[in-house]
């Protein structure tokens, strides 16, 4: 089914692409994790199957995975906070840094509130064996109103690809080569959901907190690392065209001001 979603001024249809997140169990929130931090703004609803996490002067909120996992397909659905979320970031991602704070590996999408109501900003980034003075980031306008109803935000990950989806269209692939390997995530990790205070960070010196949520339904962990994981399909890359090519506006790959020599693998795309 293909939808057509309005955002930005404009009228998207998104690529008709193969819907991943049909291919794998759903599990119910309470059953895969437990209260990372902010427990008072952690509420379980609908038997645990979803989780309600707020944002509140005094803190956050976010849950963990109760195991950690060596590759899989990772999904949330998600609905944003509405209304002037300036500062608020919502994120899942998946990380190691309990386990190994020096050379920790981590996997993110991250949802940056502005300061325009509707104005949410995708986040997709990647670490590998402490690399962080490195930033992978590209970032993207979403093609539709997060506020509304629930999309959902993916990642696979396997010893070939790490593939970022919203709503199952490819935003974003990381190709395992060589010109990547050394700091290609390769350590178990735990999955995280959470909702933080990122002013400074997340709007450059915008400091505006206020009260926030966001709902998380059921996310899928399972093993993907066959040969029908290895690469897109052609419906996929496809997906992944239009993606960057209409929404995406920032690739660490293109930012020479930051990057006197850019990193390897942007040479090799």
């Amino acid at each position: 089914m293909i939808i057509e979603v309005f955002a930005l001024g404009a009228v998207y249809t998104p690529p008709n692409v193969e819907r991943l997140t049909d291919r794998f169990s759903r599990v119910p929130v309470s059953e895969r994790y437990t209260v990372a931090f902010g427990g008072s703004n952690v509420h379980m609803t609908n038997n645990g199957t979803n989780a309600d996490l707020s944002l509140n002067k005094s803190s956050g909120s976010g849950l963990m995975s109760k195991n950690k996992y060596y590759y899989g397909f990772f999904s949330a659905a998600m609905k944003l906070p509405a209304g002037f979320t300036s500062g608020v970031v919502v994120a899942f991602y998946l990380s190691n840094s309990d386990v190994f704070p020096h050379n920790h590996d981590e996997i993110d999408i991250e949802l940056l509130g502005h300061e325009r109501r509707k104005d949410w900003v995708l986040q997709t980034n990647i670490y590998g064996n402490g690399s962080v003075k490195t930033g992978r980031e590209e970032k993207f306008y979403l093609w539709f109103d997060p506020t509304t109803s629930f999309h959902e935000y993916s990642i696979l990950w396997n010893n070939h690809h790490i593939v970022f989806l919203v709503d199952n269209v490819p935003v974003r692939e990381v190709i395992h080569n060589t010109a990547i390997s050394s700091v290609y995530p390769s350590k178990p990790m735990s999955v995280y959901t959470t909702i933080w205070d990122g002013s400074e960070w997340a709007t450059r010196g915008w400091k505006i907190p206020r009260p926030s949520c966001t709902r998380s339904s059921p996310s899928s962990l399972d093993p993907v690392d066959g040969e029908e994981f290895a690469k897109l399909s052609s419906q996929q890359t496809t997906g992944l065209q239009w993606a960057r090519g209409k929404h995406m506006f920032y690739s660490y790959c293109k930012d020479a001001s930051r990057y006197k020599v850019l990193p390897p693998e942007c040479n090799a795309k």
